[in-house]
């Protein structure tokens, strides 16, 4: 486990939050990060690299991907915090979740292959519905 300060310094960050919360359920790459937060895969990487060095995610290599989900160590933890606070008022928290919906169905299609062992923890739930 990794110590208070560095885990608050890990996710202190809005866009290092926006990518806690979409790697709660699902392992998503860095790729698939920077399309769904619309940013450089170069920023996302480095975003990326501050919460696994904090040892908050854990990884599987697959091919040339590396996919990337929140430890099981701190999924409840985040969970909790994401429910004990209020929502920010920017439009990305509330498309987030949507964009990645988007972004998996396109999987089998993409670069981007998936991961094998680091399965969603959402398996068991039915599908998120999408919007054409």
């Amino acid at each position: 486990m990794t110590n208070i300060v560095t885990f608050s310094r890990a996710i202190a960050d809005p866009t290092r939050w926006r990518i806690a919360r979409l790697v709660i359920d699902e392992a998503l790459c860095v790729c698939e990060l920077a399309d769904i937060l619309e940013m450089p895969q170069s920023s996302v990487s480095s975003h990326v690299q501050i919460i696994r060095k904090a040892g908050l995610l854990e990884s599987e290599k697959c091919e040339k991907w590396t996919y990337f989900r929140i430890s099981p160590d701190y999924l409840k933890l985040l969970q909790t915090l994401e429910k004990s606070f209020a929502a920010t008022d920017d439009p990305a928290w509330t498309e987030d979740p949507e964009k990645k919906a988007r972004r998996v169905a396109k999987r089998e299609g993409s670069c981007c292959p998936g991961p094998v062992k680091l399965r969603s923890r959402t398996a068991n739930r039915k599908p998120t519905q999408l919007q054409p």
